[in-house]
């Protein structure tokens, strides 16, 4: 069950640097080199040195471990190190770790790093391969001999459900698309800049696993991209002004596979953000009307408008047309869709800059920023805010 109560958390961490490699096709380099250049940048964004680090924090998939960067980044003693699971859920969780260990004075410097060659190395959209024994992997063995072997078909089942429950058609995922890539178009960072779409070229684009076309899947990406977490007393100190963390949760809910929980009652909504949900409402006593920005995970388009409906900002089956209406700025940076791949971390820097006030799609007065992570997975999610 979720949390009777606010937890302590909230307002005793902020993010104080961000930092990132090239977002690529191709990066020429081993991961970790995109780790260590990711995790310098952040450093240096934030005015640290790597001699202040303490702590490092990253995902299960990574292929760089804590102390091989710390290694090779000229880091020294860790008093904490940690991973967290579930692919793409783990990004504001990274966060989180990250929050209790400098809340809890196990550390004071805690950087949470992400980097991959997802599109030249291994290519997560391919589906699953060469896979070890694994619990998860007999729940996949009821879904895979039947064809659904990637996630863009895991996502499909959800997806088309949620159409014929609602009465709709695939144009209300393309509002995303749109959205995303309008943003992205204007971001130098972003592989699609210069490149908005219409709902036009989204019906265009062939199908991938109906109902879902190329332009309702998120990219591949090789990159980096690491974010410094301190106490809130230290961050104020430092190089820019801290983006606090109002509130950090997990959530798994009842029934909970990766990608593939198919035997629950209903497949339009996505238990596991409600139960983020609810947690980060409850702990930084916040609204949907009180954000100002927000950055959605959306390796699928489907899933952006089921977040948007378990967070509350509309009814079931409007997300679509929530969207479409713009009333909330969201994914400013372009997105998975169109700035780059990096499973979330890239949204979390994103609404950094958001409430440092230096986005290129800047969004005037953004104070609170809801971030979330991968959807469809045991997932996480934050509220960030200025530190007022």
């Amino acid at each position: 069950m979720s949390l009777l109560r606010p937890d302590g958390l909230g307002g005793r961490a902020a993010v104080a640097g961000i930092g990132a490699t090239e977002f690529s096709k191709d990066s020429g380099r081993s991961e970790l080199s995109l780790a260590v250049e990711a995790v310098r940048a952040a450093l240096d964004d934030a005015g640290l040195a790597p001699g202040d680090v303490d702590g490092l924090v990253t995902f299960t998939m990574d292929t760089s471990p804590e102390i091989t960067v710390a290694q090779a980044a000229g880091i020294g003693e860790l008093t904490f190190f940690s991973r967290v699971h579930y692919g793409g859920g783990a990004a504001c969780a990274t966060v989180q770790q990250a929050a209790l260990a400098v809340a809890a004075g196990v550390a004071e410097v805690v950087v949470c790093y992400r980097a991959f060659n997802e599109r030249s190395g291994r290519r997560f959209g391919s589906g699953v391969q060469r896979r070890e024994p694994s619990a998860e992997g007999a729940a996949l063995g009821w879904q895979l001999p039947f064809g659904l072997l990637t996630p863009a078909s895991w996502v499909a089942m959800a997806a088309q459900r949620y159409l014929h429950v609602y009465g709709l058609t695939p144009e209300v995922f393309g509002h995303v698309a749109v959205t995303d890539r309008r943003y992205a178009a204007n971001n130098p960072a972003a592989y699609f800049h210069g490149k908005p779409i219409t709902l036009a070229d989204h019906a265009a684009s062939r199908w991938i696993a109906e109902p879902l076309r190329l332009l309702d899947c998120c990219q591949e990406t090789d990159g980096g991209q690491a974010v410094v977490v301190t106490t809130a007393e230290r961050a104020r100190d430092l190089r820019h002004p801290p983006a606090v963390v109002l509130a950090a949760a997990q959530g798994a809910g009842r029934g909970q596979e990766a990608m593939t929980s198919f035997y629950r009652d209903g497949l339009t909504g996505l238990p596991e953000t409600g139960v983020v949900a609810r947690q980060l409402w409850q702990t930084s006593g916040l609204r949907p009307a009180d954000v100002d920005v927000a950055v959605l995970y959306d390796h699928f388009t489907p899933f952006v408008l089921m977040q948007l409906e378990e967070f509350g900002f509309c009814g079931p089956g409007e997300g679509g047309d929530f969207v479409a209406a713009g009333a909330l700025p969201i994914n400013t940076h372009g997105g998975q869709l169109g700035e780059a791949y990096l499973h979330g971390m890239n949204g979390i820097a994103e609404a950094v800059r958001q409430l440092r006030g230096t986005s290129v799609n800047q969004v005037p007065g953004a104070a609170r920023a809801l971030v979330t992570a991968g959807t469809g997975v045991p997932t996480s999610g934050l509220v960030l805010g200025t530190d007022t």
